[in-house]
């Protein structure tokens, strides 16, 4: 009778929850192998085998062969389920160290377990087995958009029903800021990751993501999904504002009308699907200073210094469009630079030219002085964009031929006046940190050294106070130190700020 009770079990949960049987049979082998120990003082281990064919089963004791432990005196630690090794070779000369003895014993019946403990067991595998299988119909879906009912509200966190018992959590930090989510509403997002866990979530969807952004677009706008426009790259303030990157794969194609549809429709679309956040088409570009002026749209670009080393822009705007360039609260700077992956610095036109005049006026003296030149030579020389004395110096003699009315005898004139002034310059400064003395607070520093004490001196920084006011940068460029150092001992030397602050 048992027998037959344990083949219908199996039966009715595998084909009411969908479930591989094996799995039920392993839940009530579980059961009985948990009922089996119960009826020891001692803890043991036990095995049960069901026959899946008739519901026959056997239980087994089991012991685990170890090695000697000397710290139990050579015995065993746990004797009621652990058994020596060399003890264990009397019966089986071939059995090695991990592996199990087993002895029959008497199985329990299985009506007499307890209901609740073989039912617990199985709901258990039952559960087990079902996120099994939504893990498995899910991982190669993620990235693509998924909606569901909200079931649930916690703490601002959302999860979602997707149907067939499959629930998917969006984290508070997934979800759109103030965005107004009640029980029962419909939500669309981005399935961005699927994990397989004991509890909790599985499903991870986010409603932040640049990628629901870029998703949105290929389900709204056909050309996209069809692969005649592609989104380059996003960026999302959620909720507030955005930019994508569009590039058409057919010249006759116009990306951006296309994205933003008959009277706004589809962008409409989106941007309701996203809790009203305004989206910028940028039309993407091979060359980046372009692309960069695209992205900072509707702000006017007047100038553009690109550092290829730092991958670094200095973007100059006028004046009155400078507020506008940056954004509130710097959003739409945020969003160029996330868009296009260079760190954009926005500056004032009017003083980026003020500085770089005045920059050329002093290179402009600095050569008169130096290179005992009259103004109009040396009015060139920062015309052709030359700003100190060491790029004259150092600069090819065929470049420096290139300058109009420039021949070989004048060329050769200023760059040996240019290696003649820096000679004397750095005499000048090896005297000076010579001459230097900083002082013995500075000296006494943590991870200062006499040498560096008298570099620091000679550029001025003779106390810690004159160190504690200095910038990473500029202790770095004269030192030559690592940036890690360097902030290590401007902190050091701050200190005292922090003592004063604290009294």
């Amino acid at each position: 009778m048992a027998n037959k009770e344990i083949l219908l079990v199996a039966d009715v949960f595998a084909n009411e929850k969908e479930i591989d049987k094996e799995i039920i049979f392993q839940a009530i082998e579980s059961a009985l192998e948990a009922a089996t120990i119960k009826r020891y003082e001692n803890p043991i281990k036990a095995r049960v085998a069901i026959d899946r064919h008739t519901g026959d089963y056997s239980t087994y004791r089991r012991w685990l062969v170890v090695d000697v432990n000397p710290e139990v005196n050579g015995d065993v630690e746990h004797p009621g389920w652990q058994v020596l090794l060399e003890v264990a070779q009397f019966d089986n000369a071939d059995i090695q160290i991990g592996d199990y003895v087993e002895e029959e014993i008497e199985s329990v019946d299985f009506c007499r377990i307890a209901a609740q403990t073989a039912k617990q067991v199985i709901i258990q595998k039952v559960r087990e087995a079902e996120r099994k299988k939504i893990v498995e119909a899910y991982q190669d879906r993620v990235g693509e958009l998924v909606t569901g009912v909200v079931k649930r509200l916690e703490k601002g966190s959302v999860y979602l029903d997707l149907g067939g018992h499959v629930e998917a959590y969006i984290a508070r930090e997934d979800m759109i800021p103030k965005e107004p989510v009640r029980m029962g509403d419909r939500v669309r997002g981005y399935l961005k990751a699927v994990r397989s866990e004991p509890r909790g979530p599985q499903l991870f969807v986010s409603r932040t993501a640049p990628e629901l952004l870029i998703a949105l677009f290929r389900l709204e706008v056909p050309e996209v999904g069809e692969g005649l426009i592609d989104i380059l790259a996003a960026a999302r303030d959620p909720g507030s504002r955005a930019k994508i990157a569009v590039r058409a794969n057919d010249p006759r194609l116009d990306p951006i009308g296309a994205c933003v549809g008959m009277r706004g429709s589809r962008v409409q679309a989106i941007s309701n699907e996203l809790a009203g956040e305004r989206v910028d088409i940028i039309l993407w570009n091979g060359n980046d200073a372009q692309f960069v002026i695209n992205a900072m749209s509707p702000a006017e670009i007047q100038s553009i210094v690109v550092d290829e080393d730092k991958h670094s822009m200095d973007v100059a705007v006028a004046t009155d469009s400078l507020s506008q360039a940056i954004g509130r609260g710097g959003q739409n700077v945020r969003l160029a630079t996330e868009l296009t992956g260079w760190e954009l610095n926005i500056q004032d036109a009017a003083q980026v030219d003020k500085n770089h005049d005045e920059a050329a006026a002093k290179s402009k003296q600095q050569f008169i002085e130096l290179l005992d030149v009259d103004e109009e030579i040396a009015g060139i020389l920062v015309d052709v964009g030359l700003n100190n004395i060491e790029e004259i110096a150092y600069i090819p003699v065929d470049e420096m031929l290139e300058i109009e009315g420039f021949d070989e005898e004048l060329v050769e004139a200023l760059r040996s006046r240019a290696k003649d002034a820096l000679l004397i310059s750095a005499i000048a400064s090896e005297e000076k940190i010579e001459t230097a003395v900083p002082s013995e607070e500075l000296l006494g520093m943590e991870d200062m050294d006499e040498e560096l004490a008298h570099q620091m001196a000679a550029k001025g920084i003779v106390t810690i106070d004159d160190l504690a006011e200095q910038a990473i940068d500029d202790i770095i460029e004269f030192t030559g130190m690592t940036e890690e150092r360097a902030g290590k001992l401007i902190m050091k030397a701050r200190e005292s700020w922090f003592a004063e602050d604290k009294g």
